[in-house]
């Protein structure tokens, strides 16, 4: 059976709409950036009113005469929306998942971590859900009176959109968004009543949790009403399926604002004792995939920053440019903490730091140590991974806009020491929510997602661990900070 597929990725930094066509071709485009705010040091926050208008722009945009089979989405994860039950209004802004404003919840609650960990497969942090809800219940008096009362809804991205999309009628998530929530129990698949009291969030103000393939409603937008929506899942969760990791040991990568690796574990939940999170990959015909997930805060976003705040650049694109005229960084390190230490260090009170720095140290030399923080990153959490399940990494799948720069997929296979994969396309995330999507509705029938530029290592294992030692030295300075 033919069909389009309408793929919605509502992302960190934008909106991006596809019309979907047969083997997950993209037919027509649409993306917009939204508006970010930074109220106060280590706050970070989005217009949700925006998301949803630019949301609902590109998918009338996208859709213009042609019939839609099916809606898919992939989002933003542990970015928190605050709404109202009946109007699907935000209430105040989204606490963007970078935010970490809930550190002094953390703190309070520090003798459960071990507790929490053991329900959730997360360690204890500012960056889930909960303890961004909490914070803002807390500190809005009148957001504290809506949730008692049962007028508030607070949920993910995946369930905002789902709720508007569905005039009101549903108020749901998917079983991988919930799982990065820290009020999900990884073991039952619902949510905790135990940690919704530890946290004081009133269990009627969360969304029912469905798997990802779950026919979530259909939309009651002009022109487009009754398209089913299904195929929810976290963007890294979405890239994930998109790869084809259905098999336990593989690993992918994707590139985007921050980054998230990923390794399948199979179909038990099996929790990390090296600063990794075990989360749901995805729930499709009754079986649910786990994952080992390490989480880092600034990639893309790290080249943004050189652009935006530090002016060394006027595109991100001229980032790779310079950087690929020096051979190396001259021993010059940047550890991009700008909102602490994500996997497998998690430690956010580490502050960003630039060492290595000598007198003959220049603008290039810093843009490619930019550069090369993305890939030191990945290795760090793939050390972890290896650790954990004992299995060395054999290759390294990659999503994501960054993965077109040579300059950084070329030095992430040398420093892995094995072959890094990029898709062919970077949209991985819209691609593999529709993918999802097209199983479900019987469309497409054997489609799968096409293989791009495959990287070889070319550096030995004394250079590699070298440049490691180097790396993890300027990673400690940053968490002495």
């Amino acid at each position: 059976m033919k069909g389009h597929i309408i793929a919605v990725d509502q992302s960190t930094s934008s909106s991006k709409v596809f019309l979907l066509g047969e083997n997950a071709e993209i037919l027509r485009r649409y993306s917009k950036e939204h508006k970010q705010f930074y109220p106060q040091s280590g706050q970070a926050e989005h217009d949700a009113g925006e998301i949803w208008r630019n949301v609902l722009e590109g998918i009338h945009a996208v859709a213009q005469d042609m019939d839609a089979a099916g809606l898919a989405i992939s989002n933003q994860r542990e970015t928190t929306v605050f709404w109202d039950r009946q109007t699907g209004e935000p209430l105040c802004r989204a606490i963007v998942w970078q935010d970490v404003r809930g550190e002094y919840i953390c703190r309070e609650f520090a003798q459960h971590a071990s507790r929490v960990k053991e329900l959730t497969g997360l360690s204890l942090s500012a960056y889930f859900l909960a303890a961004k809800a909490a914070a803002k219940l807390r500190e809005d008096p009148s957001l504290r009176k809506r949730a008692e009362e049962g007028s508030l809804c607070i949920g993910t991205v995946d369930s905002y959109l789902i709720h508007r999309l569905t005039g009101g009628r549903v108020f749901a998530t998917d079983v991988s968004n919930a799982s990065r929530t820290q009020l999900m129990n990884l073991h039952t698949l619902a949510w905790s009543e135990e940690l919704c009291k530890l946290f004081d969030i009133p269990l009627h103000c969360l969304p029912a949790i469905h798997p990802s393939d779950h026919m979530f409603g259909t939309t009651r937008l002009d022109g487009l009403a009754g398209v089913p929506i299904t195929g929810v899942m976290g963007d890294s969760h979405a890239a994930f399926f998109g790869q084809g990791c259905d098999a336990p040991g593989l690993v992918k990568a994707t590139f985007g604002t921050g980054s998230s690796v990923m390794m399948h574990i199979g179909s038990k939940p099996v929790l990390s004792s090296r600063g990794l999170a075990t989360s749901v990959g995805y729930s499709m015909n009754g079986q649910t995939c786990y994952v080992l997930e390490g989480n880092i805060t600034s990639s893309g976003d790290t080249l943004r920053w050189l652009r935006d705040e530090m002016g060394m650049v006027a595109d991100v694109a001229e980032v790779e440019k310079e950087a690929s005229l020096m051979e190396d960084a001259g021993g010059v390190y940047l550890v991009p903490a700008f909102s602490g230490l994500g996997a497998p260090y998690n430690q956010p009170e580490a502050r960003a730091v630039i060492s290595g720095i000598s007198r003959g140290s220049g603008r290039r030399h810093i843009l490619r140590a930019a550069l090369e923080s993305m890939a030191f990153q990945d290795a760090d959490v793939i050390a972890a991974m290896a650790e954990d399940t004992n299995a060395p990494l054999s290759e390294l799948r990659v999503d994501g806009g960054p993965t077109a720069n040579q300059t950084l997929m070329q030095f992430l296979a040398d420093v892995l020491g094995c072959p890094v994969q990029c898709a062919a396309a970077s949209e991985l995330s819209a691609l593999g929510a529709g993918l999802m999507t097209a199983r479900k509705l019987n469309l497409w029938q054997g489609a799968a997602l096409k293989k791009g530029v495959r990287y070889a290592p070319g550096r030995d294992l004394a250079w590699r661990n070298q440049q490691l030692m180097g790396w993890r030295a300027a990673v400690n300075r940053s968490a002495q900070e």
